[in-house]
């Protein structure tokens, strides 16, 4: 399944980057707003999962339709308030993407960390976190 047409990351109007792969963003609006004015955390959230899943669903293709993945636990740090426009980028090294293929090829199960960084309009930081996913076979 897509990502973006994931119904929950469709109704707060989560986008595909058309500057990179593994990019999502989200546009700030009255709705996405905390008590402060500025960008909500769960909004934030939200785009960095879903950037997560994305990578994941880019860099492991070929087991689209023949696996589960569910969100584990995640790690997040918010650098500072966003009040514009923000995209999230994941990246996942070579290294951890050649262990979970081994550990996923061996068990037909594995774990793996995405980081993901959020970024404003003026390509400040304003959330940084990591995303493990644990992904098994149907």
């Amino acid at each position: 399944m897509e990502i973006t047409k994931i119904p929950f990351n469709k109704y707060i109007e989560i986008f595909e980057s058309t500057d990179k792969r593994d990019v999502l963003e989200l546009e700030f609006s009255d709705n996405m707003k905390n008590h402060l004015g500025t960008f909500h955390a769960s909004a934030q959230f939200a785009l960095a999962e879903a950037c997560s899943g994305l990578a994941l669903q880019n860099h492991y293709s070929d087991l689209a339709n023949s696996v589960v993945p569910v969100l584990r636990k995640s790690e997040t740090k918010f650098k500072r308030p966003a009040s514009s426009n923000i995209k999230a980028e994941a990246t996942i090294c070579d290294e951890t993407k050649t262990k979970f293929k081994i550990q996923f090829d061996k068990k037909g199960r594995a774990s793996i960390s995405v980081p993901v960084k959020i970024t404003d309009e003026n390509n400040i930081v304003t959330m940084e976190g990591t995303y493990e996913w644990f992904v098994q076979k149907m």
